[in-house]
C-alpha cells in the first residue's frame, strides 16, 4: 500500500474534527482506575451495555482497593451481562491487586507498565494514555480497524500492526480525539456492513471500493 500524503491525513484528520468538535471517550467513568476496568469489560461487549453495567459496579466499589479485596462471586454477579463474567472478573480483581500493590494505587503512564496489568492489551493501555495521562494513544478497535483501512490510511486487521502504521501517521497530539472521532464517525456513518457513504462527510475523500454516492 502506497502511503498516504500529509495532506491526505490531515484532510480526514479536518474532516472528523468538523463534524465531532467535541471528542469523547464512550465509556463512562469518572476515576482513572475505572477506565481500565470499563475497557476490560468491553471485550466482546457494547460500550453501551458496558455503561450500563458500571454504573451498578462504582457505585459497589469505588477505589482500587474495594476492587482488589471485592468477593468474585459478588463481581461476577454484576457484570455478568457483559459477557466472559468469570474472567473479565478474575483479571479485573489481579488487576487492582497489582495496581495496590505494585503501584501504591497509581495508574502507570506507560504502556509497557499498563500491559503488565491483567486483562489490560495495547488497546485499553492506548486508551488510558490518551485520556488518563493526556500522552499520545493509538486505540485500535474494530472502528478504528475498518474505517482506517477503508480510508487507506492502513492496511490489514491486526490491531497492532494498524496502531504501528497510525503512529506513523496521525500527529502525537491529535492521536487521542482522532480515535474518539473514528468511534462517533463508525457509529453514524461508516458502519460494518451497510456504510451510510451518501451524505458522509468523508465521502470524497473515501478510497473504500464499495461506497455508495
Amino acid at each position: 500500500m502506497k502511503k498516504p500524503t500529509k495532506k491526505y491525513v490531515n484532510s480526514i484528520i479536518e474532516g472528523l474534527e468538523k463534524q465531532y468538535p467535541d471528542a469523547r471517550c464512550s465509556l463512562e467513568y469518572s476515576r482513572p482506575h475505572e477506565l481500565m476496568i470499563a475497557g476490560r469489560l468491553s471485550a466482546q461487549c457494547t460500550d453501551a451495555r458496558v455503561n450500563i453495567v458500571t454504573k451498578e459496579l462504582f457505585e459497589r466499589y469505588r477505589s482500587v482497593d474495594d476492587f482488589a479485596d471485592a468477593e468474585l462471586s459478588e463481581l461476577e454477579s454484576i457484570i455478568k451481562p457483559c459477557g466472559l463474567f468469570k474472567t473479565k472478573a478474575k483479571s479485573i480483581k489481579e488487576m487492582c491487586i497489582r495496581l495496590r500493590d505494585v503501584y501504591g494505587g497509581i495508574i502507570p503512564d506507560t504502556i509497557e507498565e499498563l500491559t503488565t496489568l491483567p486483562g489490560i492489551g495495547r488497546k485499553t493501555a492506548n486508551l488510558v494514555m490518551g485520556d488518563v495521562h493526556g500522552k499520545e494513544a493509538y486505540v485500535t478497535d474494530t472502528h478504528c480497524i475498518r474505517i482506517c483501512g477503508r480510508l487507506g490510511l492502513t492496511e490489514g486487521t491486526d490491531p497492532k500492526k494498524v496502531e504501528m502504521q497510525l503512529r506513523e501517521l496521525i500527529p502525537p497530539e491529535k492521536s487521542s480525539d482522532f480515535c474518539h472521532r473514528l468511534v462517533m464517525f463508525g457509529r453514524e456513518f461508516c458502519k460494518a456492513p451497510n456504510p451510510k457513504c451518501e451524505g458522509c462527510p468523508l465521502n470524497e475523500l473515501c478510497r473504500y471500493k464499495g461506497k455508495k454516492g
